[in-house]
């Protein structure tokens, strides 16, 4: 297991318990670098939405815990937040609950010219996520081509 997936393995398994006792729900860990800088971000949410006082509350808990257990090497950046209007689609579960919602998914290379499609989200598989488009073509994507899928949202 590289370093970054066991960063955030440990965390993950850290944050599961004491979010379902809160009644939230761990969307993601992730442990990126970004301009040079390392960064440790939980995503949380819950239902009707994530506040400010969730985030710094569980941040709090999570800053101890990992100071603690001191595991990571590098210098990092604590973030705990909400997921956002464009959170990406990576889990199971996520796709589950937005089956019949709009979505975008961008590829990693053009089909017949085109990286971006918007369609309804109708079906998924280990595989496989099929749209609707507005036209009423099914498009199905194989997973390993799909760089992102997120929920679609209109300002």
């Amino acid at each position: 297991m590289a370093r970054r997936e066991e960063y955030e393995s440990r965390t993950e398994k850290f944050l599961l318990p004491l979010l379902e006792k809160q009644e939230f729900e761990l969307v993601d860990v992730e442990y990126v670098k970004e301009a040079g800088n390392w960064y440790l971000r939980a995503y949380i949410d819950k239902e009707g939405g994530i506040t400010v006082d969730d985030c710094e509350s569980v941040s709090r808990t999570l800053s101890d815990w990992l100071d603690e257990e001191d595991f990571i090497e590098d210098s990092y950046t604590l973030e705990v937040s909400s997921p956002g209007l464009g959170r990406p689609l990576k889990k199971e579960k996520d796709l589950k609950r937005s089956l019949g919602e709009e979505v975008e998914v961008r590829l990693y290379k053009p089909r017949d010219g085109q990286k971006e499609y918007t369609g309804i989200l109708k079906a998924y598989d280990k595989d496989t996520v099929t749209i609707e488009t507005e036209d009423s073509r099914e498009e199905v994507f194989t997973r390993s081509e799909i760089a992102l899928i997120r929920l679609a949202f209109d300002f």
